[in-house]
């Protein structure tokens, strides 16, 4: 969300995705993408005009092939619910899903999430922690 909507982190985002080659998403992320606007636009705090011109941004970044596009697999699931069931993290099932997604590529999460940063840890999945300072 920092990355297409004014926020707190919003430069410290885009410095770092436009540091990147090709950033990966998931599906997940889409759908994350679009449910976090619709609130947004819902309770208020944006107007649907701005969240329209949000999604119509993020799509034509995703036809552009800006982002490099993971399927979330059975194997993901299977994954995040052994970590659940492992008891030891708060992370919940999005959460989970979006770790071994990017557990599974060997790729390196992104997250303003220090709660998840942290369960990151304790799963030994790679982490860039995006903090205000």
């Amino acid at each position: 969300m920092a990355y297409y909507c004014p926020e707190a982190l919003s430069e410290k985002t885009e410095a770092f995705m436009t540091g990147q080659i090709r950033p990966a998403i998931s599906a997940l992320t889409e759908g994350e993408l679009f449910s976090a606007l619709s609130r947004k636009v819902r309770d208020g705090g944006m107007d649907e005009a701005d969240g329209n011109r949000i999604i119509a941004e993020y799509l034509s970044h995703v036809d552009g092939l800006y982002y490099t596009k993971l399927l979330v697999e059975p194997h993901h699931y299977q994954l995040a619910r052994d970590w659940i069931g492992q008891f030891k993290t708060p992370i919940r099932t999005l959460d989970a899903l979006h770790l071994a997604i990017a557990s599974s590529e060997r790729l390196t999460i992104v997250t303003a999430d220090e709660t998840l940063a942290k369960s990151v840890e304790t799963l030994s999945v790679n982490v860039h922690l995006l903090s205000p300072d």
